[in-house]
């Protein structure tokens, strides 16, 4: 499931640091966190699509690694991301 332009580009202003940035661990999480959410709420209506639960199995390890990357280079900045996501409880 590809994320709508306008709803990426969306994310990206909302998560960049500069102008320019779209490939920042920040807007990185922030678009895998949109389409791994789009992906759960498909697998309500899709039980059997074991092919796309192996893509989103490798997009919530990618994530993981991401924000592991980014507690250990920026830990303030890594905490307002969980806040923001609501990622953690």
């Amino acid at each position: 499931m590809a994320l709508v332009k306008e709803k990426k580009t969306n994310i990206i202003t909302n998560y960049k640091i500069n102008e320019k940035d779209t490939g920042s661990p920040s807007v990185q999480i922030a678009l895998l966190t949109e389409r791994i959410n789009s992906l759960s709420s498909h697998f309500k209506a899709h039980k059997k699509d074991h092919h796309s639960r192996q893509g989103l199995l490798r997009m919530v390890s990618m994530r993981r690694r991401l924000l592991e990357y980014l507690k250990k280079k920026d830990n303030q900045k890594y905490h307002d991301l969980i806040k923001k996501l609501d990622l953690r409880k």
